[in-house]
């Protein structure tokens, strides 16, 4: 008999339950598709509760049997309206996606420009080399993959890594036709010829990758370290006043550079003209002549006269806004500290949650700013300057031999020799100034080779002076061995050649073998420790880890195009971007126009506006921005897709999944799926 306090609770449920026609709560579920009528369905009732209790009749226990079977039927028909829906969805999501890979593949807009000047041809051999060499690859992982699946079909089943050769040697019966000798033949090969030298190669990039996620973790350490016990730069306080606002602190003179490269010529005069007219002292100047690029615009302002009457400079790409008080907060660091020449500032961006590829792009820069330059400025005080969103001493620059031509990182270029004459750098992580994110795959791609093939530029040119410097020993090992070597050449050659060359290799080769800690805890760890200094990201841990290995095709190329001089090293492309951090300040500039100084002389924005939308439209009509497919990331989709397949044969769960994730991220950048969709 069952307790006093159930048969309470019980009670308690019957007033509830049958105030609806003495049965249970009606619950009505209601479905969004209007096609589907409402179902009412009951709670249980008390014989339900008292069934096993006391005992009822098989008649009551049957109906109660019946009613629960017809709600547990119409809660599975929920169930399965909700998960056809769910399919339905994803079906029409691949089906669009099929549908712009086709019109993509139809187009056949790649990333190999026609090039028909004949002063052109040696560049463009060079560029295709590197494809090439992708293209062999394909063609042979194709044709081993049908060698060994037909090898599978006719019984030679040979797992890695225990490969029994003995099979071969001691079976009388092994060899029973031409493609069994020929097969065997090739067994053979592979274990005495083809195994070994890359066995080699898979673990020496494995001490690369050891090596290179060892100083990644200290750098992570370091962070750490900075956060728990809250270190960061302070300035000295200075008691002096300033004369216009009497406040106090340290106001020196400070120029400001704003370098532009294609910028709407008559929107900057005329902005220029209204700061002039309400008294600010601003030039506006541009080059006849255009040689060096941002190094030239640069070193063609240092050589102005008026540059004598300021001690520090402050230089900003046309994308970037600093906040007011930019300057109070990083000038007073260079009171009383004559060995300081730079104060870099960390970067913001206003658009990273604009898509996938501006997603995983903060991922990166994040890490790049809170961890490598951070660590790096506190520890050792230098990094390389970052080309903008800092402040320079001007005798920090001339000392060093101010700006040069000679390479597309002018501003790692002028960071290194201040490092190499004994300047100090301080990297203020709180300190932030917005800028924007290259939306579309193509800016991005050629922003990253312009940053991986520079440094390699200047290596070549500054090793000589990073041996003969008069620095401590440990400055020069950190500069060669880990600022460049490991950073710069040994990061893009080991990621490329391990995950995209070695490993599907590994697939036909089975007797060398990577093993699954190196294709998967480890780089899991290490994009876990990327991924920190931008916790909102942890969904996008994965597309970032394969994404990471994908751009590793362009940063090889990169790298090695910039360390023997090859194909486009020297070509200097300015990053596109869509105009975003401007946007708000111009519409907001336009209405404090119209609202405060109407009918003044200052020039009307609104119609310089206008002027730029229809001069924008024009460039349109001219040349349309398209989406692209690029060659070499295709390519090595299917090598790695051919991979995967292969993998299955030797039943490899880990390489089988990883070649599978990578193939299929190789393929959506190779069809220029990841960043902005042009119509």
């Amino acid at each position: 008999m069952a307790p006093p306090s159930s048969t309470a609770s019980f009670g308690w449920w019957k007033k509830k339950s049958h105030a609806h026609r003495g049965g249970g709560t009606p619950v009505v579920i209601k479905m969004e598709n209007p096609n589907w009528s409402m179902v009412e369905l009951e709670a249980p009732s008390e014989e339900d509760f008292l069934r096993a209790e006391h005992h009822n009749t098989a008649a009551p226990a049957n109906k109660t049997r019946n009613r629960n079977a017809k709600q547990l039927t119409w809660v599975l028909l929920l169930k399965a309206h909700k998960a056809a829906g769910c399919l339905t969805s994803i079906a029409s999501a691949f089906f669009s996606l099929g549908s712009l890979v086709r019109r993509r593949v139809a187009a056949g807009r790649t990333d190999h420009p026609p090039t028909s000047a004949d002063t052109h041809e040696i560049q463009k051999l060079r560029t295709r080399f590197f494809y090439s060499c992708i293209k062999l690859f394909l063609w042979l992982s194709v044709v081993l993959f049908a060698f060994e699946l037909c090898a599978y079909f006719k019984g030679w089943h040979f797992a890695t890594p225990n490969l029994q050769l003995q099979y071969i040697f001691q079976s009388p019966l092994a060899i029973k036709g031409a493609f069994d000798l020929l097969y065997s033949s090739w067994v053979l090969v592979r274990v005495h010829y083809l195994a070994p030298p890359l066995q080699f190669l898979a673990n020496a990039c494995i001490v690369l990758f050891l090596i290179q996620s060892l100083d990644r973790l200290i750098l992570c350490l370091g962070c750490f370290w900075i956060r728990f016990k809250r270190i960061k730069p302070v300035p000295k306080h200075d008691d002096t006043s300033d004369l216009e606002s009497g406040q106090k602190g340290f106001f020196p003179m400070v120029l400001v550079q704003i370098p532009m490269c294609n910028e709407k010529e008559t929107l900057i005069k005329e902005e220029v003209l209204k700061w002039q007219e309400a008294g600010a002292n601003i030039v506006y100047r541009h080059r006849i002549l255009r040689d060096g690029y941002k190094a030239g615009n640069l070193k063609s302002a240092m050589n102005c006269s008026y540059v004598k009457d300021y001690e520090f400079v402050a230089i900003f790409d046309a994308d970037f806004q600093p906040n007011p008080d930019f300057l109070r907060r990083t000038v007073p660091h260079f009171k009383d500290n004559e060995e300081l020449g730079l104060v870099q500032a960390r970067w913001s961006f206003v658009n990273k949650d604009e898509n996938l590829l501006t997603r995983l792009q903060d991922i990166n820069l994040s890490f790049h700013f809170e961890v490598e330059q951070q660590v790096n400025g506190v520890f050792i005080n230098f990094f390389g300057f970052n080309g903008t969103a800092g402040v320079w001493r001007i005798k920090a620059l001339e000392d060093s031999g101010g700006w040069m031509e000679r390479t597309t990182v002018e501003d790692m270029d002028i960071a290194v020799r201040a490092h190499l004459r004994g300047w100090k750098f301080i990297f203020l992580n709180d300190v932030e100034c917005q800028c924007e994110l290259p939306e579309s795959y193509e800016a991005y791609r050629k922003q990253q080779h312009r940053w991986h093939s520079g440094p390699m530029q200047l290596f070549r040119l500054c090793l000589p002076d990073i041996i003969r410097a008069k620095i401590s020993m440990g400055k020069k090992f950190n500069l060669i061995f880990l600022f460049f070597l490991l950073r710069k050449l040994i990061l893009p050659f080991y990621s490329f050649t391990l995950f995209c060359i070695i490993l599907p290799m590994t697939m036909f080769i089975p007797e060398a073998e990577l093993p699954a800690w190196v294709v998967c805890y480890i780089p899991a760890t290490m994009s876990f420790l990327n991924i920190l200094p931008a916790p909102k990201s942890f969904p996008f841990i994965v597309p970032y880890l394969l994404f990471e290995n994908t751009m590793s095709v362009t940063k090889f190329n990169a790298m090695i195009s910039g360390l023997f001089q090859l194909g486009s090293a020297y070509e200097w492309v300015v990053t596109k971007k869509s105009g975003r951090s401007s946007e708000g300040d111009l519409v907001s500039l336009v209405e404090k126009e119209s609202k405060h100084n109407k009918g003044s002389s200052v020039p009307n924005l609104s119609e310089v506006k206008m002027e730029t939308k229809q001069e924008k439209m024009v460039s349109k009509k001219k040349k349309k921005k398209h989406n692209r497919i690029y060659m070499k990331e295709l390519t090595l989709a299917f090598l790695l897709l051919t991979a995967s397949a292969r993998s299955l044969l030797s039943a490899q769960g880990i390489h089988f999944y990883f070649l599978l994730f990578q193939g299929v991220s190789f393929l959506l950048v190779g069809l220029d799926l990841i960043g902005e969709q042009l119509d």
